[in-house]
């Protein structure tokens, strides 16, 4: 037989929900509160009581001992178990419920009291401070057990102390009185406690909508989880609150937004400043994967909203993607050209195939020359205005696309810029950008025309790009240079809205500017001017003039 198993002990403790945790605790708090407060009302109470009864002895004691035959006849009387004093001391303990009412003289000799068979004995408590002409409020024992007690002096008619007046009333009353108002107390408290726990399980159960009843510790390791995500994933992640502040910012996001921890509680344009990032984070601008450069970087955002009312911003890197981009486009231009070359190779070599089988030679020697100089006119033409061999190699690889699309490409007669670039690449790009634009433009169009101007203006260089294109509304030439903002269809491998936002975000960096405008004739213009794009020139020594030396005449 199997053994049996061990008995499972009943193990006490706390529950391991959030929801019976909070409920547990807000109970056992609002429990001790009604404790507690019962309990500091209840001790205030007691002496309010104790007082009460003082008062109201003194104050029966007060209005026996004004009544002037009390006195009178306190003088002219013995002490009698039916004395007239005797008489009205019981007449007045029957009006007023008072366990006693004892009327003594100077000595302490009792006149009245509740037990005839006391009369005309010393009382039991001290009576001098009463004798002295004060009054006096205490709970003491006597002989007729524990009572609150009032005692005042006993005037005649001309103000001397003749003897004092005692009234007791019974403590058991008093007691009686405070245990009748501890059930209204407990109710009182029950009452609080209810809706206390009321209030508890409520809270407690809009915490359990809220923490999907996990338990301390599945949050704990939710947040160590979230924390590690957070920082390990390579994606840039910001959240905001309800307000549109940024409350949390993860390692890729500092790095690719170029923030720090003090972005945390300001706005988008507060941490990022005014632009298309601030308005993608913001909300402003809706849609998936939103381009969007930051410095050097282009970024592609997506922003959803949260149940809080807050959102979460995701960012990732496609800046080396849109180099590949680039480089796949400038690599396919190139194919395209030397396609166009290889295609107008092979119509020159059969036309001269035809020539030398014909037996042209002088004809054949004519057409080689002209073609040899049509294309180092070309490249003359180029590197004569534009010392920059990386410019010029640009250039004159976009003449021969432009030829192959039917377009002109001309360089302005006014081009001149010296082999003094700063950042060759980055005008590089600047002008690669607007010419592919421009052969976009006037692609397919009658006297197709793309002009050049390049000149330098002391240390600024400034770049003209005109076509014979449809040209640009005035309304839409602020958003070209936007991101993510084209009328072309996206290629395959990469998105539009990038090239004239990087040109503009080049330009502004080097304190220039980027602008577009009617060409004239139509069409479009794009000027870019680029401030200290040019080192200064190199200062050319002058020539050292040669110094005579004398001749020494020979002696004769």
């Amino acid at each position: 037989m199997s053994p049996t198993p061990p008995a499972r002990r009943l193990r006490l403790g706390m529950p391991k929900r959030m929801f019976s945790q909070v409920l547990l605790m807000q109970v056992a708090i609002a429990a001790g509160v009604a404790v507690l407060a019962t309990g500091l009302f209840l001790a205030p109470l007691s002496q309010q009581l104790d007082d009460q009864a003082m008062r109201l002895a003194l104050s029966i004691a007060e209005t026996t001992a004004q009544e002037p035959q009390i006195a009178e006849e306190l003088q002219t009387t013995p002490p009698s178990p039916d004395g007239p004093l005797q008489k009205a001391a019981e007449r007045i303990r029957k009006a007023t419920h008072a366990r006693y009412v004892v009327i003594m003289d100077w000595r302490g000799v009792r006149w009245s009291h509740t037990d005839t068979k006391q009369i005309g004995g010393i009382v039991s408590t001290n009576p001098g401070e009463a004798l002295a002409g004060n009054e006096v409020m205490a709970i003491d024992n006597g002989t007729l057990g524990r009572t609150a007690r009032g005692k005042v002096p006993l005037y005649d008619t001309e103000h001397r102390i003749v003897g004092a007046v005692s009234v007791g009333i019974a403590y058991d009353s008093v007691r009686a009185r405070l245990l009748s108002a501890i059930p209204g107390l407990l109710a009182y408290a029950g009452g609080a406690l209810a809706v206390g726990a009321l209030a508890a399980w409520l809270i407690s159960r809009r915490v359990q909508r809220q923490t999907r009843d996990l338990a301390f510790s599945d949050i704990s390791a939710l947040l160590a989880e979230r924390e590690a995500m957070l920082h390990g994933i390579r994606e840039g992640v910001v959240a905001l609150d309800r307000a549109g502040r940024v409350r949390l910012l993860n390692d890729e996001a500092h790095r690719l937004l170029g923030i720090d921890e003090e972005a945390v509680g300001r706005s988008p344009d507060e941490a990022l400043g005014e632009g298309r990032t601030a308005d993608i984070l913001a909300g402003r601008v809706t849609g998936t994967d939103l381009l969007t450069v930051r410095g050097q970087r282009v970024l592609v955002a997506n922003r959803m909203p949260t149940d809080d009312g807050g959102a979460v911003a995701t960012l990732r890197d496609r800046t080396e993607l849109e180099q590949l981009g680039r480089e796949l486009d400038s690599t396919r231009g190139l194919i395209d050209a030397l396609r166009a070359q290889d295609h107008e190779h092979a119509n020159r070599m059969h036309t001269l195939l035809g020539l030398l089988e014909l037996e042209m030679y002088d004809d054949a020697v004519d057409f080689v020359g002209e073609v040899v100089g049509d294309h180092r006119a070309t490249s003359e033409q180029v590197t004569e205005k534009i010392q920059d061999p990386l410019l010029a190699a640009l250039l004159v690889g976009k003449a021969t696309v432009a030829a192959e699309r039917g377009v002109a490409l001309w360089i302005s007669d006014r081009t001149r810029l010296p082999d003094r670039l700063i950042d060759a690449r980055g005008v590089v790009t600047v002008v690669g950008n607007l010419v592919d634009n421009a052969l976009d433009a006037v692609a397919g169009t009658p006297h197709a025309r793309v002009e050049i101007e390049l000149r330098a203006e002391g240390r600024t260089a400034v770049l003209r790009v005109r076509d014979t294109g449809p040209g640009i509304p005035a309304e839409q030439r602020e958003l070209v240079f936007t991101e993510g903002w084209s009328t072309k269809e996206p290629p395959a491998h990469r998105k539009r809205g990038i090239g004239l936002s990087m040109v503009r975000r080049l330009a502004e960096r080097q304190g220039g500017s980027a602008t577009v405008g009617e060409a004239h004739g139509g069409g479009a213009e794009f000027v870019v001017v680029l401030p200290e794009a040019l080192d200064e020139p190199t200062p050319v020594p002058a020539p050292i003039a040669p110094v005579d030396t004398p001749v020494k005449e020979e002696s004769r």
